[in-house]
């Protein structure tokens, strides 16, 4: 799968992991796993520099955005993938604007995930015990950003294609 990302700053990493610690049962994400995702774009990996370029168009004049993390959440029941998935909490008004002009362009990609069910967040754990997810669940010391650079992420081989920067 392809994807358009933030990549977060070193202190949402930080803290993610330092939450993932209390999840022992939990599949963590390590240091340099942790993303936001805006807008999965496809996985058909012959048409990626097509749809790079499609975004890319897309983006043109995108100016930079704020985003704030001030609370640890759970998704009991997630679309896709292992449950409990513990995640920190993303406000970003200009984010889900941007999501929302990509659905827009490319439509959704993936169902129960995007459009209106667009939950911006940074995943810390999968799996693991409930109630433990439901300890490390709430408030965390406010971390705020301005972001300035999206990454096309390629999930097969787990890493940044190329950035873009913002404005675009």
């Amino acid at each position: 799968m392809y994807s358009l990302n933030v990549p977060v700053p070193g202190q949402v990493g930080a803290l993610a992991v330092e939450i993932a610690r209390q999840l022992p049962s939990a599949r963590a994400r390590t240091r340099g796993e942790h993303t936001l995702g805006v807008k999965r774009l496809g996985s058909d990996a012959g048409q990626y520099s097509r749809i790079e370029a499609q975004a890319r168009e897309a983006l043109a004049g995108q100016p930079a955005f704020e985003a704030r993390i001030d609370e640890i959440d759970i998704f009991e029941d997630p679309p896709v993938g292992t449950a409990p998935v513990v995640y920190l909490a993303v406000d970003s008004p200009g984010l889900r604007q941007l999501h929302q002009r990509l659905v827009d362009i490319f439509g959704s990609v993936s169902e129960g995930i995007e459009g209106e069910s667009y939950t911006p967040h940074v995943t810390i754990a999968r799996g693991g015990s409930l109630d433990a997810a439901k300890r490390v669940a709430g408030a965390v010391d406010p971390i705020e950003w301005t972001v300035s650079k999206l990454q096309f992420w390629d999930a097969k081989h787990n890493q940044s294609v190329s950035t873009v920067s913002l404005p675009a």
